[in-house]
C-alpha cells in the first residue's frame, strides 16, 4: 500500500483549496462581464495569447486549451470575429491549418480584463497556495 492511500485525506485543506478556485474564478467571470466580454470569450483571448509563439492557435489547440469541443471552439471564434476581436488566417507552414490571431481590439481588450485578475491573484493567489500546500503536505507526509 502506498504512503498517500494510508494517510487519511485532508478533506478540510482539500474544500479549501476548492473554494479558494471558486472564489479567483466567480471573480474572474464577473471582471469579463463587465468589461463586456463572456467569460468564455476573456479565456478564449487569453488562451490565444498566452500561446505567444510557442504554439500555433488552432481552432484544435484552443478547444484543448479552453476544454470545449471542436465545433464549440468554432462557434466561439465566429462570434470574437464578429466582434472584430479576432482573425483567421492560413498557416504559411502549413496551408491546411487555420490559425487564429488577436486583433489590436482584442488585445486591448484583453490587456483591459487581465489588469484586474493581477491584482485579484495577489491575495487568491496567496490563499490557493496555502490550501493546496496543505493538502499536499498532509497527503505526502
Amino acid at each position: 500500500m502506498s504512503r498517500s492511500r494510508s494517510k487519511p485525506l485532508n478533506f478540510e485543506a482539500l474544500a479549501d483549496f476548492r473554494y479558494a478556485i471558486r472564489r479567483y474564478l466567480n471573480f474572474s467571470e464577473r471582471n469579463a462581464r463587465k468589461a463586456g466580454l463572456e467569460p468564455q470569450q476573456y479565456q478564449a483571448l487569453l488562451a490565444i495569447k498566452g500561446l505567444g509563439e510557442v504554439q500555433s492557435a488552432t481552432i484544435g489547440v484552443l478547444a484543448e486549451r479552453l476544454q470545449i469541443q471542436h465545433h464549440s471552439a468554432v462557434e466561439l471564434m465566429d462570434r470574437l470575429e464578429k466582434r472584430g476581436m479576432i482573425r483567421r488566417q492560413r498557416s504559411r507552414s502549413d496551408r491546411r491549418k487555420v490559425v487564429v490571431e488577436l486583433t489590436k481590439r482584442g488585445d486591448a481588450k484583453l490587456k483591459r480584463v487581465s489588469l484586474p485578475h493581477r491584482d485579484e491573484l495577489q491575495t487568491a493567489g496567496r490563499r490557493l497556495l496555502r490550501a493546496l500546500e496543505r493538502f499536499i503536505s498532509h497527503d505526502v507526509c
